[in-house]
């Protein structure tokens, strides 16, 4: 993916201001086969798209709306996630979001609201790119292995199964910046910055030190990135039928990249719950050394894996619907394909028909 996303990012229109990006000719014929080995045929190519759907530089562009989308986001929100990480670790010090937000202000300063942001931008940069890139390239995988009928009877299958396996990757690549950024943010003096605390984590512990917190890290990214996008899927499914008052083909790019923010929001509100007990944990086993999973719940009880849930509420919220609209956003500047939400295969629609289905 890396070396397509070089090659995808030479040819956007960001590159050279005087040449136009292209993946394929620019005077398509309307009897373009699909991208070799698709049987779906959203793959074939649009008049105006500047890549094909499904192939690799379509990929590759997305793993660069990842980049873009989660890196810029999730550093922007530092201070916020500063505060919700303190309130986890030392609830009785940080018992609420303006409590911690004045007591961190006054110990370090507004500096100091700052603490992590490199290991943030660093870390969910490649978890973005991996998280957004291998999206997509699973969920056309899965779909063209369940054939287009299919694809489109179980697409909540589909997608929870294409984001799942997307974020088992991209916690890979986030768990060591993860791991420096809690460092950082909860333990007072053990280190102000990435290039302080990297090496001094990976000498008193080695790379055990930032993959210790990956099963948890797996624990919270993988129930919260299957809701983010099955929800999200869904959801843009759901205003377009019933809020929206025109069809998508009809609204205008801006309209439904409004559309695209409403439907992100409203999928990081249930992200953040189903996901926050694990992410109480991941900070947790980042700042005791020698604890595991078992002796966090047994310290802190039930209750204590609910601690700043407002605030992740409040940050996933918006993260979450500002990374959609980021992300969808970077398709229409690089003109990429942005298949309408799934309709009916006609061929479904005829047997359903027969059937007296439908």
């Amino acid at each position: 993916m890396l070396q397509n996303l070089l090659e995808a990012a030479k040819k956007n229109p960001f590159f050279n201001p005087f040449t136009v990006a292209q993946c394929q000719p620019e005077e398509p014929s309307a009897s373009q086969n699909l991208v070799k080995g698709r049987t779906v045929s959203a793959a074939a190519v649009a008049a105006g798209d500047s890549c094909e759907f499904g192939s690799n530089q379509y990929f590759a562009l997305c793993g660069l709306g990842g980049i873009l989308s989660c890196g810029i986001t999730h550093t922007a929100i530092v201070p916020l996630d500063l505060v919700k990480c303190r309130m986890q670790v030392d609830s009785k010090k940080y018992p609420g979001i303006f409590k911690g937000f004045s007591v961190s202000m006054a110990e370090e300063g507004v500096r100091g609201l700052a603490k992590g942001w490199a290991p943030t931008f660093i870390g969910y940069s490649m978890q973005g790119m991996f998280k957004f890139g291998l999206y997509e390239v699973f969920k056309v995988m899965y779909a063209d292995m369940l054939g287009e009928e299919n694809a489109f009877l179980y697409r909540t299958s589909l997608y929870l199964a294409a984001s799942a396996s997307a974020e088992f990757f991209a916690d890979i690549a986030l768990s060591p910046m993860e791991a420096v950024k809690v460092r950082i943010q909860t333990q007072p003096g053990y280190a102000n910055t990435l290039r302080e605390c990297y090496p001094k984590i990976m000498k008193e512990e080695g790379m055990n030190g930032f993959y210790k917190g990956l099963v948890p890290l797996w624990c919270r990214q993988i129930p919260y990135t299957m809701m983010k996008f099955a929800c999200f899927e869904r959801t843009v499914e759901l205003l377009y039928q019933h809020v929206v008052p025109k069809p998508r083909a009809e609204c205008s790019k801006n309209e439904q990249l409004v559309v695209t923010f409403a439907a992100g929001y409203i999928a990081g509100v249930f992200c953040a719950i189903v996901s926050h007990p694990a992410d109480t944990l991941v900070s947790k086993l980042n700042q005791d050394k020698g604890a595991t999973a078992g002796d966090v719940i047994k310290k802190i009880g039930f209750a204590g894996l609910w601690k700043g849930l407002t605030a992740r509420i409040i940050m996933i919220g918006t993260l979450t619907g500002l990374q959609w609209f980021i992300y969808d956003a970077v398709k229409v500047a690089l003109r990429m394909p942005r298949p309408p939400p799934p309709a009916m295969p006609e061929s479904l629609k005829k047997r359903l028909e027969a059937e007296g289905k439908l």
